[in-house]
């Protein structure tokens, strides 16, 4: 991507809050990583390993840490938190492109939907019976917005969203292409028939400035609602299930699945691959490492781990057959602690 104009680096560090340190008319046009960049470019140093990579840079100039102020001679930030200011200026060099208000030919908009006049409806957009689309929102092409859907200001549909009936998405908040939400949970209840659906009659709730990458979905509640909460970042292809409720400010990495009528709390990380059983609660700031199976609820904020590392083959099979033996052993070892116990109270 290339950016939509150039700044100097004075104006970059405004934007992120860091001290300029050099030259501050530097001027920037884009981003690359340190081995890659080229003159015009930023750059930026996170982790002491690539120390030796900046000494190699074609970058025009750099973001680091003050433990890093002197380890170049290039233009730089100066800044206490090198990557989120890196994540300010790339934001400062690429925006979201802007949409120019109104309704595509194609799309059908009910009459008694509400569309703001500073909204963009795209190519081939279902906007549903009374629907509520805010100023600024964006419904990008083949979206589907169902009936008395809300879309606060400035929310951003990327292409084939669907939204069910009667959720409510909040302001500034972006779902990727694919994402579904409201759709229904999956509540099933057993008969001598067979099984027998449970009707999902709850809603899904947003709050602002959330975001949701491509095909995640999250379900709407079966009685009560689904809610993710103000500033919760979703990764791709997650599964969000019944009833849930996400803290605000969490964030959750891609192909994690999280079971009904369970509650994270705020301010959580939540790595790629985890599984989450139903009916459980996580309390605020609490870290799941990837692929981890968290099977209770958790009480106290920490790191949790479940995950077993691969091993080669053989060395697998062996680890597994002591696992399978492991009761044995534990009856023994129990039974070899009376023996002693007994003959400690005799001697």
């Amino acid at each position: 991507m290339e950016a939509t104009r150039s700044y100097s680096l004075q104006e970059l560090a405004e934007a992120c809050g860091g001290e300029v340190v050099g030259d501050a008319h530097t001027r920037i046009q884009g981003v690359g990583t340190l081995e890659h960049a080229v003159p015009g470019e930023l750059t930026f140093l996170t982790n002491s390993l690539y120390r030796d990579q900046l000494l190699g840079t074609r970058a025009s100039a750099v973001i680091l840490g003050p433990e890093d102020r002197n380890a170049t001679t290039l233009p730089r930030i100066v800044s206490a938190n090198p990557y989120a200011c890196y994540a300010r200026v790339a934001q400062r060099l690429f925006p979201l492109p802007e949409a120019v208000p109104g309704v595509h030919s194609s799309a059908v908009i009910d009459p008694s939907a509400q569309v703001s006049p500073a909204a963009t409806i795209g190519p081939h957009a279902t906007v549903g019976a009374g629907a509520v689309i805010g100023s600024g929102v964006v419904v990008g092409p083949g979206c589907v917005v169902g009936e008395r859907v809300v879309l606060e200001n400035d929310v951003r549909l990327y292409p084939r969203v669907v939204v069910y009936p009667d959720c409510r998405i909040g302001p500034r908040s972006i779902l990727h292409a694919g994402v579904v939400i409201g759709a229904d949970g999956f509540g099933m209840a057993r008969d001598a028939e067979g099984w027998i659906k449970i009707p999902q009659v709850g809603r899904v709730i947003i709050g602002a400035d959330v975001e949701i990458g491509a095909n995640t979905t999250v379900d709407r509640g079966a009685i009560e609602d689904t809610v993710i909460e103000e500033g919760v970042k979703l990764d791709n292809q997650i599964q969000i299930a019944h009833n849930c409720r996400v803290g605000a400010h969490t964030v959750i990495a891609g192909c994690t699945g999280i079971s009904g009528s369970t509650r994270i709390g705020r301010n959580c990380r939540i790595g790629g691959g985890v599984g989450m059983v139903g009916h459980l609660d996580i309390c605020d700031g609490v870290t799941v490492s990837g692929f981890s199976l968290i099977t209770k609820s958790i009480t106290q904020p920490g790191v949790y781990t479940s995950s077993i590392p691969s091993q080669p083959h053989r060395q697998w099979m062996e680890t597994l057959a002591n696992l399978r033996a492991l009761p044995q052993w534990t009856q023994k070892l129990k039974t070899l602690e009376q023996k002693l116990e007994k003959n400690t109270k005799e001697e």
